[in-house]
């Protein structure tokens, strides 16, 4: 028999461009799957969301369409997005009577627009309040830096629509910066690597795959990761062909994308006051999202930083378990979210 609680669920999203992982407190994670929906092109039905909705992408009929509402971090297809964030939240809470509160976190460069844009979409989606939280603070939080204190730390959470980058003293953002650049742009280059170099179509799954099987930051370490066979549509032709990659030519296809990140720490070390950014070379740099997961990034930009940099133990749930420990201080994360949206 189902029971159902009196009490408002209080519910930490990671509302990332490639996946979605809900935290309710009390429980801990309990869904994590990736942000798409598919939808019937004809009559706007949705069809599938999440996993079932990931299947269709490049398999599909000519009469659906599997997207990702959300891109570079933030919402780019707003209807979708309260489906796809009310299918979660139904999942989330299947038997409560109270609408839930609801905690987001948000990369730390978007505008109060795009914020705006955020609250709205969970609030139609059924949240009774929602209020959001720094991605990169979240991400500090749930790989175990000691944000609190007076010490500064520093994180590099590299999503799949974005990579935020700050140093963090005393419970706030010291300095912090955001690029749109993470695992999609790493997809996007190998897609237009194999097309350039082997006139070679591939879809965006499987680039993740070769990604994920070849990838490396590093091209003179990656010698070692082997080939990998992938298989494609013919540029002009459409005849389906295999051509074998080897990992050299993935890590040099993401590289450029490696050095955007490396610059973009470089900059929010250059402009932190030199009392943290001491700290932060003594205490070193932690790598947390999915493209912390590529091989032989932390030994690259502990090459590039002169700094000590380590991979968090649970890099690709670090920002929603940051999130969900901060759901018991909701309140403060009303208030800024008031202060900013002034």
């Amino acid at each position: 028999m189902a029971v159902f609680s009196l009490k408002a669920p209080k519910i930490a999203i990671d509302l990332g461009t490639a996946n979605t992982i809900v935290y309710v407190e009390g429980k801990g994670i309990v869904v994590e799957e990736p942000s798409v929906i598919a939808r019937n092109i004809y009559t706007g039905e949705i069809l599938a969301v999440g996993n079932e909705a990931f299947q269709k992408i490049g398999n599909a009929p000519g009469s659906t369409v599997a997207s990702r509402p959300l891109k570079d971090g933030v919402i780019a297809d707003f209807e979708s997005t309260v489906e796809m964030i009310k299918y979660f939240i139904k999942k989330a809470v299947q038997f409560s009577l109270k609408k839930p509160s609801i905690l987001i976190c948000a990369p730390s460069g978007i505008t109060n627009v795009e914020k705006r844009a955020i609250i709205d979409a969970s609030q139609q989606a059924g949240a009774s309040h929602t209020f959001l939280i720094d991605e990169p603070y979240a991400a500090a939080l749930g790989a175990g830096l000691p944000v609190l204190q007076p010490i500064g730390t520093m994180i590099i959470d590299i999503g799949g629509g974005t990579t935020d980058v700050a140093t963090i003293s005393l419970g706030n953002l010291v300095k912090s910066r955001s690029q749109k650049v993470g695992g999609d742009k790493m997809d996007e280059a190998i897609l237009t690597y194999v097309k350039k170099n082997y006139s070679l179509l591939i879809g965006e799954r499987t680039a993740e795959a070769v990604k994920k099987k070849l990838g490396s930051a590093s091209p003179v370490l990656a010698s070692r990761y082997g080939t990998f066979q992938v298989q494609g549509r013919e540029e002009g032709t459409g005849i389906q062909r295999t051509v074998t990659l080897e990992a050299t030519e993935v890590a040099e296809a993401i590289q450029e994308n490696i050095q955007v990140i490396i610059q973009l720490v470089k900059e929010v070390l250059e402009e932190t006051a030199p009392e943290i950014a001491s700290d932060v070379i003594t205490q070193g740099v932690v790598l947390t999202g999915g493209g912390a997961l590529l091989r032989d990034i932390a030994e690259v930009f502990q090459e590039a930083l002169q700094l000590p940099v380590r991979v968090a133990a649970d890099p690709l749930h670090s920002v929603v378990l940051g999130t969900g420990d901060s759901l018991k201080n909701i309140d403060k994360w009303k208030k800024n979210y008031l202060q900013t949206m002034r």
